[in-house]
């Protein structure tokens, strides 16, 4: 393999006008990587609550019982986030902060008022500021009560999350006309039911069939009810995607096998393809063990866009010691990849114009935003400023393609920076930081970053930012 040519960007002449008057630019963040207060105010605990607490899970031993104090300083937060000059930004509820037992009145649970007090101070300090909310409705913090029950693997969660929408859309339907069903459902249910890696830490090929085959149908279901009950309505759902190559010629199966699985698993049934059972015969398992009769064209939903979530591409070769897939990755390492992240990501810009063409060839794709891309990179505090020249190269070469692909035709039609704040990722911990803007999780103060000054120019055309 090669190292692909980044394409020389002037950042500091970057135009959002090029992008388009109607082009939205935002942030995106979740619930319990930023918001902390994990035992206030009447919420419940979530699977990641649980699971960050496990000795072994947490790369770094960490927990967001803290994280970012969001809950608390939300206020100050989404004003340095519209200095910024971001017109959106894109949060999640947290089920367990509304419906602490993970159910409403309908199944016997009970709503959170204070739950949903939070959330709608922050939509209207959002709209005061003239920010656009873009409301995510799950972004991984099953309530541990339905954990307890079975989780995604249960087929009674699909009726469980049809109540949670159904109670935030009653709520706040009014106000919010941006829906998101769920964030990357290939990685709460792979991860987390499949390798463990994520909560709750399964690990049975038994749960990777009914956790996946749930989680399409809650996305379809979760659709139609943000519909009913939403006047005006923009809903969509997002996808982590990635292009695949083959290392060698020869790897060229392995390579579409992995596409079918990181890419074409959850878009497809909501287009009404089904699943790609061809490529990946196991999954042939879902309509013969798990499906009920009519799920497979419940499957579908029209959805107004298409949430794409890149980072990188992916390399593989033919593994005959990987069952399921028959193929593994090609670390960057291993192919003598220059650029590369904190995460060990590869930095290869050119693969955004080619997942966004991948996934706008689509017949029932109407509209695309880039709900999320971003880079961890060593950031560190000198004179009270961080200079993260390696993140504005990132956000800069990846926009040259976003362009490239929408003028050539393509309806991409926002970009959301991962992320707004340094924050809790996941089961790395608070070591990565992919923010604009520097958090000392010590103090919580905040620093704005060269990248996050770059956005600011580039959007609002100000130099200067006020600390």
């Amino acid at each position: 393999m090669t190292n692909q040519t980044i394409l020389p960007v002037d950042s500091s002449n970057f135009d959002r006008h090029a992008f388009g008057p109607d082009f939205v630019w935002g942030t995106a963040t979740a619930a319990y990587q930023i918001e902390g207060a994990v035992d206030r105010d009447g919420r419940g605990p979530s699977i990641w609550d649980t699971f960050s607490h496990l000795k072994g899970k947490i790369k770094t031993g960490e927990h967001a019982d803290v994280a970012c104090e969001f809950y608390d300083r939300y206020e100050s937060d989404l004003r340095l986030h519209k200095e910024l000059g971001f017109d959106a930004f894109r949060f999640s509820l947290s089920w367990s902060r509304i419906l602490p037992d993970g159910t409403g009145p309908r199944q016997g649970g009970r709503i959170n008022e204070a739950g949903l007090h939070f959330y709608d101070q922050l939509i209207d300090h959002c709209l005061s500021l003239g920010i656009t909310p873009w409301i995510t409705l799950y972004h991984w913090d099953l309530p541990q009560a339905l954990e307890d029950k079975g989780g995604w693997p249960n087929r009674k969660i699909v009726d469980w999350f049809s109540e949670f929408v159904d109670v935030c859309t009653k709520a706040f339907g009014h106000k919010v006309k941006h829906w998101i069903i769920l964030n990357e459902p290939l990685a709460s249910s792979v991860l987390g039911y499949f390798t463990g890696q994520h909560a709750p830490g399964r690990r049975s090929f038994r749960n990777l069939l009914p956790a996946i085959h749930h989680t399409a149908l809650a996305q379809a279901e979760g659709g139609r009810i943000v519909r009913q009950n939403v006047s005006g309505a923009h809903v969509g759902t997002t996808f982590s995607c990635s292009p695949i190559d083959p290392f060698t010629p020869s790897d060229q199966a392995a390579a579409i096998r992995v596409d079918a699985l990181l890419n074409r698993l959850f878009i497809e049934p909501t287009l009404g393809l089904g699943y790609p059972t061809k490529e990946l015969p196991f999954l042939a398992g879902i309509a013969k063990k798990v499906a009920k009769p009519g799920d497979m064209d419940q499957l579908a939903f029209d959805f107004d866009f298409i949430g794409l979530q890149h980072y990188f591409r992916v390399v593989v070769e033919q593994s005959y010691f990987m069952p399921y897939l028959w193929s593994k990755d090609v670390s960057p390492l291993r192919r003598n990849v220059q650029k590369i992240t904190e995460m060990g990501w590869e930095v290869y810009p050119e693969s955004m114009y080619r997942i966004i063409r991948q996934f706008g060839q689509y017949e029932g794709v109407k509209k695309i935003y880039i709900t999320e891309s971003g880079a961890a990179f060593y950031d560190t505090v000198d004179q009270g400023k961080v200079n993260d020249t390696a993140r504005i190269d990132y956000h800069s070469n990846y926009l040259h393609h976003v362009l490239r692909a929408k003028q050539e035709g393509f309806p991409v039609d926002g970009y959301f920076a991962w992320t707004f704040l340094d924050n809790f990722e996941w089961a790395e911990g608070y070591r990565p930081r992919f923010g604009l803007v520097y958090v000392d999780f010590r103090t919580q103060q905040r620093i704005v970053k060269a990248s996050g000054r770059w956005f600011q120019h580039m959007l609002t055309n100000e130099k200067t930012l006020t600390q």
